[in-house]
């Protein structure tokens, strides 16, 4: 008989990939190039967590860097520490907190430079020199920004293992890129919720759009909403979800406006049912002819009703609004005062009022069975387009 397709691995680095195995431990299996075949060794563990972190350890062990067969650490040696190990023990240190997805990625960029040229780089090595050739290896690859976020990250994990202080310093976010101009206005918001209503089978995109609008929160806030997060009684919710730890990035909890609470009345367990709206976002901003690259990107809605709702409050009640996009702490210790004037209540009303500006170019845009085509794309296109 032909051999079962394997699945897609719950986790991949290089040649080992994880394996979940029914009532038992996960498996790794990796490519023996000395016997040149495939093997398999249990990663310990049934947690998904666990496993990553086992088959992380199994890789740089391939790579060259020896772990310790009791703790499964890096061995501590005389001299500076590779660069490898440094980077190793910071993800272990660094396991179950706020940022760990992104601090693995970026420093994985890092990983990979080491093996494509020097695996015994320890951490004195790498000074400012090094971090030039690194960026140059990156160039075209990434944006600026993000081949200084791996600089970044490089320093604080030869920093955070008693390896440093770091040689090298990573340059300044504000130097290196331009933030977005575009701003979308009412009809240009009105026209993208009309394209989900027409185009958009799953949904997803029109809930995305509607969380956006009346949260104004960053994107991985949107996708992390779920209906434990709701204070129904008192119509708030809370983008931080309840064990996540905060982030420079705060995520706040916010006052909802009526139109989009029966959404999240009726809400069981995750808002957004996907990971990831990229490549309907894209369809959309195709059709309607918004800007390419990150000028309009997922943040957009952010960033246009932030621009909207300033004007509408004025800069006396713009501390509101900078609570509502997290840059500001609200200070009542009570969830219940956040629906009030005195605390936010007027930022609430603006987004309210927002929304009803929008519904009065693409009806139903916030109602739960909207019907058939509400938006004319033709006229659209003839306003905008000439």
């Amino acid at each position: 008989m032909p051999r079962k397709k394997r699945p897609k691995p719950l986790y991949q680095r290089g040649e080992y990939r994880l394996y979940e195995r029914k009532g038992r431990n996960l498996e790794i299996i990796y490519y023996d190039q000395a016997k040149r075949r495939e093997r398999s060794i249990s990663a310990g563990t049934a947690d998904i967590g666990q496993g990553k972190l086992a088959l992380d350890r199994e890789y740089l062990k391939s790579e060259g860097r020896p772990t310790c067969p009791t703790c499964h650490r890096p061995w501590d040696g005389e001299g500076p520490a590779l660069a490898l190990d440094a980077i190793a023990d910071y993800l272990l240190l660094s396991e179950g907190k706020a940022g760990i997805s992104s601090a693995r990625t970026r420093l994985s960029h890092i990983t990979d430079y080491l093996v494509a040229t020097d695996t015994a780089t320890n951490c004195a090595q790498i000074d400012e020199q090094w971090v030039e050739r690194f960026r140059k290896w990156r160039e075209g690859k990434a944006s600026p920004s993000h081949i200084e976020g791996s600089v970044m990250q490089l320093a604080a994990a030869i920093n955070a293992t008693n390896n440093g202080p770091a040689n090298f310093k990573a340059r300044q976010f504000t130097a290196l890129s331009q933030s977005p101009e575009y701003r979308a206005d009412i009809k240009t918001i009105a026209a993208m919720f009309g394209y989900a209503m027409e185009y958009d089978n799953r949904d997803n995109l029109l809930r995305y759009l509607r969380a956006a609008v009346a949260t104004w929160a960053r994107p991985d806030a949107i996708y992390d909403i779920h209906s434990d997060n709701w204070k129904s009684n008192a119509r708030v919710l809370a983008l931080n979800p309840a064990g996540r730890l905060q982030t420079k990035k705060y995520r706040p909890t916010v006052p909802i406006a009526q139109q989009f609470a029966p959404h999240l009345d009726v809400l069981r367990g995750q808002y957004l049912p996907v990971t990831t709206i990229k490549h309907s976002w894209g369809n959309m901003r195709e059709e309607l002819g918004l800007p390419k690259g990150r000028e309009a990107g997922e943040k957009l809605i952010r960033r246009s009703i932030a621009t909207i709702a300033r004007k509408e409050l004025g800069e006396e009640h713009w501390i509101q609004g900078r609570i509502m996009l997290g840059h500001v702490k609200s200070t009542t210790s009570d969830i219940y005062a956040l629906p009030n004037p005195a605390h936010i209540g007027r930022a609430l009303a603006v987004t309210e009022s927002i929304i009803d500006e929008i519904d009065q170019h693409c009806k139903n845009a916030f109602y739960r069975n909207f019907t058939a085509k509400q938006f004319d794309f033709g006229k659209y296109r003839r306003l905008n387009n000439g």
